[in-house]
């Protein structure tokens, strides 16, 4: 009883504070993930791959965007191994760093004009250290908000993390959306280059407020039992292969589903259909502001009616809404495509991301927890997000630039989450593991 009221006491003054370190670093993160991305549909095909025709261009563009992907599951290994061995917060403080620097970096590489293919290469090689730092950030957050929290409130903290993508979509967007207002030549020159640039702010900021959250208190209990896994990595896929499978089955919809809106359909919607950028990027806007509203509220009701069913509905909003998505782009009206994204990004995406760091959490233990949910969830991001603006576009140009194929794609994914979610495990899952681990401890 004793060893544990330290653990309960510090939770309850602790646990605010983690929740907010979380959703703000997570915003600065995803503010310089979110902004390689709008920068890859808009800008890059241009500025780097200039020798190629528009589409050819744009498809180059978005394949570095991938690899930042790609790269994604080797940060959850990496970061995953020493978070549930040395700390959360350690990790946090490094990769907020490492997804920092190379944006920063971004913003002062040179032209195809100035230094010929070393450009694509240097874009190519900072995207991945992106990758790798975002593979190692999602796990930590979630987990120092969800295992801070106190019981009953889960969700809500654990959605707290899923939430700072919203401001960070925004603040993105808003960025990018300003220097879209310049001349072209300007835009194009040195304009693009500012967003990236002005990250070193919000790093510093970062950085300040994740020093000052506390070990997690799950960390810190498991420490003192002893319970640390030599190689947690092995020990997830060795005794918990079905949970890894479900996650990434789950999953798979969500962060498909995301990239498409947010990232192909951009392309989409300014070089197939004709549509303004700042039409689509306003569009992004108010679709994230929604979402800021909406993530804790599914997080909320993930505490009240189970996690997984509440991911279900967004699983099942996927399958009716990805065909009606694209037809509401087609009518080229601003205000219906502004309903589309609120509705994709801020209905339909934050149902299913909103429960999911607490409905994720309670699939590992504590000694492989950070392990467990980053390798499902980075692998199914590499898929699934990785891949997600390539297939499109693929998809499109199969179908003769009609988008029917891409929503049934959807569609398909969105089943397979609905049946990956009905296998997940319940919130009983939340407490400290019992299960051995066997020799490899």
């Amino acid at each position: 009883m004793n060893s544990i009221s330290p653990q309960a006491v510090r939770s309850r003054r602790q646990y605010v504070t983690a929740g907010l370190a979380s959703m703000m670093g997570t915003t600065i993160e995803w503010y310089d993930f979110f902004l390689y991305g709008t920068a890859a549909a808009l800008i890059f095909n241009k500025i780097f791959f200039p020798s190629f025709d528009p589409l050819t261009g744009t498809l180059a563009a978005f394949a570095t965007y991938s690899v930042g992907f790609f790269a994604r599951p080797l940060g959850g290994v990496i970061f995953g191994h020493f978070g549930d061995r040395v700390g959360r917060k350690s990790m946090l403080l490094i990769t907020l760093f490492l997804m920092g620097i190379p944006t920063i970096l971004i913003g002062l590489i040179p032209s195809y004009d100035t230094i010929g293919h070393w450009a694509a290469v240097l874009l190519v090689l900072l995207r991945f250290l992106q990758g790798v730092a975002v593979g190692g950030e999602w796990g930590g957050a979630v987990l120092m908000a969800v295992e801070h929290a106190p019981e009953g409130k889960k969700g809500f903290f654990g959605s707290l993390p899923q939430t700072g993508v919203a401001p960070g979509l925004i603040l993105s967007s808003l960025a990018m959306g300003a220097v879209s207002t310049l001349p072209e030549a300007d835009m194009l020159s040195w304009g693009w280059r500012l967003p990236f640039l002005s990250s070193v702010l919000l790093l510093l900021v970062g950085w300040f407020i994740r020093l000052k959250v506390a070990e997690s208190p799950d960390f810190e209990h498991m420490q003192r039992k002893g319970d640390k896994v030599e190689v947690p990595a092995m020990a997830v896929l060795r005794h918990y292969p079905k949970e890894v499978l479900v996650v990434v089955g789950g999953r798979l919809a969500e962060v498909t589903w995301f990239y498409t809106v947010v990232t192909f359909a951009l392309a989409y919607a300014t070089g197939t259909l004709g549509i303004s950028r700042t039409v689509m990027l306003d569009a992004t806007i108010w679709g994230a502001l929604v979402a800021l509203f909406t993530m804790p509220i599914f997080g909320m009701l993930g505490d009240r009616l189970g996690f997984k069913w509440v991911f279900m509905a967004g699983a099942i909003g996927i399958v009716v809404f990805s065909s009606t998505f694209f037809s509401m782009l087609q009518t080229l009206d601003p205000g219906t495509v502004k309903i589309a994204v609120a509705v994709a990004i801020g209905i339909v995406y934050a149902a299913l991301y909103g429960p999911q760091g607490g409905l994720f959490s309670v699939q590992f233990p504590p000694e492989v927890r950070y392990s467990g949910i980053s390798i499902a969830v980075q692998v199914s991001g590499a898929i699934g997000g990785g891949l997600a603006p390539i297939v499109a576009t693929s998809l499109l140009a199969y179908g003769d630039g009609d988008p029917r194929y891409i929503g049934w794609y959807l569609s398909a994914l969105g089943v397979v989450a609905v049946v990956s979610a009905t296998l997940m495990h319940g919130p009983a899952r939340f407490g400290l593991a019992t299960k051995p681990l066997g020799g490899v401890r």
